[in-house]
């Protein structure tokens, strides 16, 4: 809504008009007198005023000064002049101030409204020109963001483009850095404190540590931040350059270098922990000719990252001091493969022992110096016992688990053993929900089966161990899992099937008892006979005579 301010020494001017104007059908919802351009300066100060109406002829400080003052103070507000005179030099006055229009007293209410309408009108317009310039500036920065990190993906990784091309994106997407210079890598991960986040929010909090760095960095360097390939924030430093000041690689000025380094680096860390309240750990890079040696430092830098240690983590790694620390022992994930494995414990149904199994093995990881390649390992052989478990029992990850177990996707699981941990649990019991309600389902289509094959062979020598055999199933397991679903043995099921046909044929046949003895694959009438007697209290030959 806009804001208003009517200006007048003849107070009953503005009086009137505040009074018989309908404001609110014209959008305008607050409406403020002054009665002198000073008085009408210091509502300005303290209120967002949009259009202001001033009368030319006041004492002190006239109408024209005071949209002078007004256009070089506030220039997106809209000044409308009164005036009793309709003298050229008045209207050609104002238009030099760029007034937006001018009405003759005495003031007539329907030529007021359509002024200020039309005022009104160009203020909208103005600020939806205003909107989507700014909208196609945020879209700009945003396209910039993609194009930026997709091209330092080409560096990094290797792909060749020739110089020219180099050059051109560099000038194309605006990245202060320069060709030939000296620059060095910085690969950034956040600390334990955000392990809990997304991966959206990841995303925005390492975008946030990318601009602190570009404050930290600012005095003595330009820095091109974008996310990693394998998940890292990314940072390029290179330093300004200062007239008669050394750019080779000469020890001289690598020490130079690596003082504003040191000191800028520590400032971006002091900075994540007071304005994001977490700590990071960052490996610095040896200093290379850009972007000749890009993709070298990257993997050198790469590597680092993946053998620092959890108790090494928090802390800035320089390339060069970490030579000896790389020879030091690593220890094995022993407890991971220790019997029984967790493939075993998945394929015997242990599921509380599986996840027991995994806890130690997180226990045994937190417990012991570990890197992010241990990280990987536990993650591999975790993900190898899920798959094939899942593969075993007909299905795919991706079925149980949304997102499968896709590395590409979340590439945070292996950013802490925690969240690792935490991942894992919750694929073990997505795995446990998913299988047993499938097994539940495959044990009543046996039991489906078996009373099929039984229903058509009747006839024939139909017991446990022949139906076990068609189903490929072990006897005893087929009797346990038919028992489980019907509440009843198989074997006696079979017989009672077989009583209830004889029962029929003995009702609605002329079949002898020989003959309906073998039609339920008895080779024995006395066995048979037997058998009847103990379902029905007596023999074939009694019921048929009843």
């Amino acid at each position: 809504m806009i804001e208003i301010l009517l200006i007048d020494d003849e107070s009953y001017v503005t009086g009137s008009l505040e009074k018989t104007i309908p404001w609110s059908s014209i959008g305008v919802k607050s409406v403020y007198q002054a009665a002198s351009a000073f008085e009408a300066l210091e509502l300005l100060e303290e209120n967002a005023i949009d259009i202001v109406v001033s009368d030319i002829a006041m004492p002190e400080m006239n109408g024209l000064e005071l949209i002078k003052e007004i256009g070089e103070r506030w220039p997106h507000i809209k000044c409308i002049l009164l005036t009793g005179h309709s003298d050229f030099d008045y209207a050609k006055k104002a238009v030099q101030l760029q007034a937006f229009d001018y009405i003759l007293k005495p003031v007539n209410d329907d030529e007021f409204v359509k002024t200020v309408s039309g005022a009104i009108e160009a203020l909208k317009d103005e600020w939806e020109q205003a909107e989507k310039y700014q909208q196609l500036l945020y879209d700009r920065k945003s396209d910039f963001k993609v194009l930026r990190a997709n091209f330092m993906v080409d560096l990094v990784l290797g792909r060749q483009l020739s110089p020219k091309t180099i050059q051109e994106k560099l000038t194309q997407y605006e990245i202060p850095l320069a060709i030939e210079r000296p620059t060095v890598m910085m690969l950034v991960q956040l600390g334990k404190q955000f392990s809990h986040l997304d991966y959206s929010s990841v995303s925005l909090m390492e975008f946030a540590v990318g601009n602190i760095a570009e404050e930290s960095f600012a005095n003595e360097f330009h820095v091109w931040h974008c996310k990693a390939p394998h998940e890292y924030l990314l940072i390029m430093a290179q330093p300004k350059y200062v007239p008669g000041e050394k750019t080779d690689y000469s020890l001289e000025s690598r020490q130079l270098r690596k003082g504003k380094l040191a000191e800028a680096a520590k400032m971006l860390r002091t900075n994540v922990s007071s304005y994001l309240k977490g700590d990071i750990s960052i490996v610095v890079t040896d200093w290379f000719e850009f972007p000749e040696a890009i993709t070298t430092a990257y993997r050198a830098g790469l590597g680092t990252m993946f053998m620092i240690a959890n108790e090494e983590q928090h802390a800035i790694h320089y390339l060069e001091d970490r030579v000896s620390k790389d020879n030091i022992f690593v220890k094995s994930m022993e407890s991971l493969y220790k019997p029984p494995t967790i493939i075993t414990l998945l394929e015997s149904k242990r599921w509380d022992a599986v996840e027991q199994k995994i806890k130690d093995v997180f226990t045994d990881l937190k417990n012991t110096r570990h890197s992010r390649e241990h990280l990987y390992e536990v993650y591999l052989a975790l993900t190898n016992a899920f798959m094939y478990i899942a593969h075993r029992q007909g299905q795919y990850v991706s079925q149980i688990n949304e997102l499968g177990i896709d590395f590409i996707l979340d590439q945070t699981v292996v950013l802490s053993p925690d969240r690792l941990e935490e991942w894992s649990i919750g694929v073990l019991r997505k795995l446990e929900s998913e299988l047993s309600v499938n097994e539940e389902s495959a044990k009543s289509f046996i039991v489906k089966q078996v009373q099929e094959i039984v229903a058509n062979n009747l006839s024939k020598d139909t017991t446990v161990k022949t139906i076990a055999d068609r189903v490929f199933l072990h006897p005893v397991y087929l009797s346990k899992v038919f028992k489980a679903e019907t509440g009843e043995s198989l074997s006696e099921w079979i017989i009672g099937m077989k009583m209830e046909r004889a029962l029929y044929l003995l009702k609605n046949t002329n079949m002898k008892i020989y003959e309906i003895t073998s039609e339920l694959g008895y080779q024995n009438p006395q066995y048979f006979s037997k058998t009847f007697k103990k379902y029905y209290g007596m023999t074939p030959q009694e019921f048929r005579e009843q």
